[in-house]
């Protein structure tokens, strides 16, 4: 019997507000512990929370952008549990009324197919603190720096079919909080997290399979290894006539299995009942609105404006704006040069492999937009050939030179000279007869030998349209 899975993901994603969700201490990370509280986040008796406005907003505009309908009143829930980094004992979340519903993003898999994935709902909460464990000793200690740092859950629907398929929603989600600039979405900090709910049934069956939870995934990598292998173990499970349990998991990424941790909770053991210190959330149509009006060009947006305006293949579109940061690395660099798809090819192939290389984002590049501009000019103004740029581009990586001052304290001038060129190339041929004769005998192959030998003497400086011309010209010559 064939197998498939079903997973739904749960994200939370921190919101960059400069404070908390129901209280003014700052949300900056890196702090010493304990230090960003007081005692409305610590959960002190008879203090008030106070809903962040820019909380609501930001959690509007994800909403809107991932195609979600804004209710016009939602309500905050407490949801109760008791975990050390929890000082209230409870956690103030929504439960029955978020503030959005029934929204969708579309994904874009490696076969170039594209997967609608549905979104139940979209609503806001707080963080809870965070636990340290002493490795040396049996003790525990407390940072409550995170607690009450505003979260939107992001919760879809169980339309996921593949480890590939998640990987591909999450940077997609991630992408558009940061397009939106609501979020940072660094999963190394814990602003970008994610829980996947996974199960299998029979293939082409509809009862769901009994789940189990993947808690706190912090990489698109991790995330994908522990979904393959919890779906391989419930298969496995179930061939063997074991019974899948459901329960909460752990990913452990050094031995790459996952393991167990508790049993599953269900909604009724969190016993959710409206947060009496907070009233309904009503929101009037014309802040919908104006929200909306606001919001920036998102990343499927960008990409189509990318092919239609660039002429740019839809894979170079959609790898260019996965990063709003990338994309926007691009637009400056191919509004100084004349085609647009030779900065696409460079910014795909040596700046993401020297970026790779040097573990950076774009926005720490040490060759700006600007100074690529400058090197793709002097290839497009025959300057220097592609080869040599490249040697250039190297050089401009570890130092602050602009291209053009390379090449010119290296000499590395393009050889365009055609009388230069052909007394090199009358010499080559003139030392490989033979390789002449066999080509004027039908080895076309040979002409790629001819060209090697007129760079190898030139060091890669010769111009090479006009050692092809000049090359064709003397060996079609009988």
């Amino acid at each position: 019997m064939r197998f498939e899975p079903v997973i739904g993901l749960e994200v939370h994603a921190q919101l960059k507000t400069q404070t908390k969700i129901f209280c003014g201490c700052s949300t900056a990370f890196g702090a010493p512990p304990n230090t960003h509280v007081c005692p409305v986040c610590l959960g002190m008796p008879g203090v008030l929370p106070v809903l962040n406005k820019g909380v609501v907003e930001y959690a509007m505009k994800m909403a809107l952008a991932t195609n979600c309908r804004v209710e016009g009143t939602s309500r905050f829930a407490r949801k109760n549990y008791f975990y050390p980094d929890l000082p209230k004992g409870y956690q103030i979340s929504q439960y029955e009324l978020p503030i959005a519903r029934h929204g969708y993003v579309n994904i874009t898999l490696s076969d170039g197919s594209v997967k609608r994935i549905g979104i139940t709902r979209i609503h806001m909460e707080e963080d809870a603190g965070k636990l340290i464990h002493d490795p040396d000793r049996p003790v525990s200690y407390v940072d409550y720096n995170r607690t009450g740092v505003p979260l939107i859950e992001i919760v879809s629907e169980p339309d996921i079919g593949s480890p590939e398929e998640a990987g591909a929603y999450l940077r997609q989600l991630r992408a558009i909080l940061r397009y939106l600039d609501i979020s940072d979405g660094n999963m190394e900090e814990g602003s970008f997290r994610c829980d996947a709910n996974v199960s299998v049934r029979p293939e082409g069956g509809e009862e769901f399979g009994i789940r189990t939870e993947l808690k706190n995934l912090n990489s698109f990598r991790f995330v994908e290894k522990a979904l393959a292998y919890e779906i391989d173990r419930q298969i496995a499970a179930i061939q063997e006539d074991e019974q899948v349990i459901q329960e909460t998991r752990l990913w452990d990424p050094e031995k790459s299995i996952t393991v167990s941790m508790r049993g599953k909770e269900e909604a009724h053991d969190y016993r959710y009942f409206p947060d009496p210190d907070l009233v309904p959330l009503v929101i009037e149509r014309d802040w919908i609105k104006a929200v909306e009006k606001g919001l920036p060009e998102l990343p499927d947006q960008r990409r189509e404006r990318f092919i239609r305006d660039f002429g740019l293949p839809e894979y170079d579109a959609g790898v260019l704006t996965a990063s709003k940061e990338f994309a926007d690395y691009f637009e400056d660099c191919a509004a100084r040069i004349g085609n647009p798809k030779t900065a696409s090819n460079w910014m795909m192939s040596e700046l993401m492999g020297l970026l790779n290389s040097r573990g950076l984002a774009v926005t720490d590049s040490p060759i700006s937009a600007q100074r690529l501009a400058g090197l793709i000019r002097l290839i497009e103004d025959g300057v220097i050939t592609g080869k040599i740029a490249k040697t250039v581009f190297d050089e401009m990586a570890d130092s602050e030179k602009e291209a053009k001052a390379i090449v010119e304290e290296k000499g590395l001038v393009q050889v365009s000279d055609e009388s230069e060129l052909e007394t090199i190339i009358d010499r080559i041929l003139e030392n490989h007869p033979d390789e002449v004769e066999k080509y004027r005998a039908g080895k076309n192959k040979l002409f790629g030998f001819f060209v090697g030998q007129v760079m190898k003497e030139t060091k890669g400086k010769a111009n090479p349209q006009v050692v092809n011309r000049i090359l064709k010209e003397k060996l079609e010559k009988s």
